[in-house]
């Protein structure tokens, strides 16, 4: 299993930013996703977005939080 402090950490204290459609974007949160029974993977939370990926650490899908984000 992935350790997502070790690998989200920096975005969400320090000055990094996930590029999502060639805009930056500072990361607000993360954690592990679950189907009720087990856990199916990991997500990030931007600004603007919800990312979910697999426990093989793919992209899976993208939500935006604001209907403006999806405008943007």
């Amino acid at each position: 299993m992935i350790n997502l402090d070790d690998r989200y950490h920096s975005y969400l204290h320090g000055s990094k930013r996930m590029r999502i459609d060639g805009v930056a974007e500072k990361v607000k949160g993360y954690g592990w996703h679950d189907d009720g029974k087990d856990i199916t993977g990991h997500y990030v939370i931007t600004e603007n977005y919800k990312l979910y990926y697999n426990m093989n650490e793919q992209f899976v899908k993208m939500e935006a939080l604001r209907a403006e984000a999806v405008a943007s």
